[in-house]
């Protein structure tokens, strides 16, 4: 997943992202590291607040940071 990549993009931290999430940081982490994936809803919330599309999130579509 490129959630990294474009959270960081976006300028943000993880504990920024998990707080305009409503979620624990440790949630952001785990999606990062591979450790645990994002809900449907979770996924296109990410794509509102990073502006991306899903496809983008998946690493489906080239990301540029």
């Amino acid at each position: 997943m490129a959630i990294r990549t474009l959270r960081e993009a976006a300028g943000l931290k993880q504990y920024e992202l998990a707080e305009l999430m409503d979620l624990e940081p440790a949630s952001v982490s785990a999606w990062e590291s591979g450790q645990a994936y994002p809900s449907v809803k979770n996924l296109m919330k990410l794509a509102d607040i990073l502006h991306c599309s899903t496809d983008a999130l998946l690493g489906r579509e080239r990301v540029s940071a």
